[in-house]
């Protein structure tokens, strides 16, 4: 584990990153993730590049701590416009996803930006770290929203990037909560990228029927849509997914998914609150979640919760019989 290395190249107390989330994301709760010690994050989504500025101004209103910008490379259609916004205005860490993230990592290297690259197989791993990422977000099928086509697992996914590069890697996709946080920790990550836990909280700037329904989900209550256009996205089961997943079991194209689970979409779901009009994002841990705390609170939790279950853990070793305190081999 190289814990350490990531707290150092973030410059963050705890190695506790916020997801980008497109453009539900804030500059208000990106602010309170990293003045609780974590890495907030904005998401540049589709938004245009003013309204990027303004949430960036947003953030640095409110923290003087790092934060970071997450570009979904083959998303926006303005991408030179808004890597001229986050150059400019001066953000510390760069997030790349959803594209091919090696003409842009020169460029922010060279400005003096930590870069970290969201990745889905020890392949796009190994590639990332080669062009010069300065941390691997590497993001399981449990993680809510878009996903890799190839669908693996946390579980399988983080040991095999962590045994692969030796640059730190961040796990993504079904942590919610110190279990989840020391289980990547044990699998071989530095730290851990939550997104739906943070929508949850009460600066996530989100309509309150999307907090209420993730409260109320249970460990079934999402599912996966796109799998038939190559757009695997995990979805919370509302009326209007089941809709979109009853529109692709008819038969639809591309496009028409596409305008189905646009960003636009993504607002009314998730903004608006018209659950019945648009999509909201959930990852499987949606069952996990059980209220609506602060940020600091849930970042508190993890951090006094952990220490106890690592302790538990090494506990538990010393009861085995092992051939390292002299016991039979079996």
């Amino acid at each position: 584990m190289t814990v350490k290395r990531l707290l150092e190249l973030l410059d963050i107390r705890y190695p506790i990153i916020q997801g980008g989330m497109g453009n539900i994301s804030s500059g208000e709760l990106c602010a309170a993730v990293s003045e609780a010690g974590g890495l907030g994050q904005i998401g540049a989504g589709t938004l245009p590049p003013e309204e990027l500025r303004a949430r960036i101004e947003t953030a640095r209103r409110l923290t003087d701590k790092p934060f970071a910008v997450n570009l979904p490379l083959s998303v926006h259609p303005d991408l030179e416009r808004v890597v001229e916004v986050v150059l400019e205005t001066g953000v510390p860490v760069v997030s790349l996803s959803a594209g091919n993230p090696a003409p842009w990592i020169p460029l922010f290297k060279e400005r003096g930006r930590r870069v970290m690259v969201t990745v889905a197989s020890v392949r796009q791993a190994q590639k990332a770290a080669a062009a010069g990422a300065d941390i691997l977000v590497a993001e399981g099928v449990e993680a809510a929203g878009k996903n890799a086509p190839l669908e693996l697992t946390t579980m399988t996914l983080i040991p095999q990037i962590a045994s692969a590069v030796d640059v730190p890697v961040v796990a993504a996709g079904g942590i919610a909560d110190a279990r989840g946080f020391v289980a990547a920790l044990a699998l071989g990550a530095s730290g851990v990228q939550m997104g739906t836990r943070f929508v949850a909280t009460k600066e996530a700037r989100v309509h309150a029927r999307y907090k209420d329904a993730l409260v109320a989900a249970t460990d079934t209550d999402t599912l996966v849509v796109g799998r038939s256009v190559g757009r695997v996205t995990r979805l919370l089961a509302t009326p209007y997914a089941r809709m979109v997943a009853a529109r692709e079991r008819e038969g639809l194209t591309e496009a028409e998914f596409d305008r189905l689970t646009s960003e636009e979409s993504h607002v009314r779901g998730a903004i608006e609150g018209r659950l019945e009009d648009g999509h909201v994002n959930a990852g499987q841990i949606a069952g996990l979640i059980a209220d609506v705390p602060t940020v600091r609170e849930v970042i508190a939790r993890i951090v006094a919760e952990s220490g106890p279950l690592i302790e538990g853990l090494a506990a538990a070793w010393r009861t085995l019989d092992t051939p390292a305190q002299g016991g039979n081999e079996r």
